[in-house]
């Protein structure tokens, strides 16, 4: 099921999109408290290398109709648009963030919203799905990867960046809606057995990895915007990122998996 406009675009895929009265939404499953969603996703943004790191690792597979699952402020649409992308299609299932997507992209004629069921198998054409930091909320993410198959285009990408390792499994974690975190085969597996020929699965953030553990898993603390943040972005990503571009790390603070839909797939 995709529907929704309101003062933005409708999406005009095939068999997919219906104006509807339904609000949009991700999933109704979808868990945590978002109001601290709200407040990691704007320190996130303010990580401003950081930021950029994680859009270049979708920009080479978001093809010309990519549809974001969770846009959350709209901060990695906004870069890609920035960057030259020319039409995109988002969703978010909490209110005040959809307020917020509505506000910065009112005026925007290359932004759509659509409703999205992360259950069902509705059929679509876009070039690619992707989704950061938001299958970890994902009660059923089996089905989820299975609905962004059928949301696909044969030859079409899934990318998805998601928190990496079981073990740091935090307070934090819990609190902010987090039902699991991947390893790279598990997730590798669960996009297969969706029908994704696997392209790409990898660690991200190695040197995140050892900083999540010690302040997430021993000090209990909470992600936020501040100096440690700020001197982090600066002096430790862009080592991280010249280096993980060369070397596949065994671990990570995330992890980022790519699938392709088979050219043979049929849509419907």
């Amino acid at each position: 099921m995709l529907a929704y406009g309101e003062s933005m675009t409708t999406s005009t895929h095939p068999s997919v999109a219906q104006v509807t009265d339904a609000p949009p939404q991700v999933n109704a499953q979808v868990l945590g408290d978002t109001g601290l969603q709200s407040q990691v996703l704007e320190s996130n943004a303010n990580a401003k290398r950081y930021h950029a790191w994680l859009c270049s690792m979708a920009q080479p597979y978001l093809g010309d109709d990519p549809l974001e699952i969770g846009s959350g402020m709209g901060d990695y649409a906004q870069t890609w648009l920035d960057g030259g992308l020319g039409r995109i299609t988002l969703t978010e299932v909490d209110p005040g963030r959809r307020a917020v997507l509505q506000q910065k992209f009112r005026d925007d004629p290359r932004v759509r919203f659509a409703t999205v069921d992360l259950d069902g198998t509705a059929p679509g054409d876009y070039s690619s799905v992707v989704s950061f930091n938001v299958m970890e909320h994902v009660p059923d993410d089996v089905a989820a990867f299975t609905a962004a198959f059928h949301l696909l285009r044969p030859g079409g990408h899934l990318v998805t960046l998601a928190p990496a390792f079981p073990a740091l499994m935090s307070e934090f974690d819990r609190s902010i809606g987090h039902v699991r975190r991947y390893t790279r085969e598990n997730i590798a597996a669960k996009y297969r057995g969706a029908g994704f020929d696997v392209v790409d699965c990898r660690y991200v953030n190695a040197p995140g990895m050892f900083a999540w553990f010690a302040g997430m898993r021993v000090l209990r603390m909470t992600p936020g915007d501040g100096p440690i943040l700020r001197v982090w972005d600066a002096a430790v990503v862009p080592v991280a990122r010249c280096i993980e571009s060369r070397l596949r790390m065994p671990f990570g603070q995330s992890v980022l998996a790519v699938g392709r839909k088979p050219l043979g797939e049929r849509i419907g």
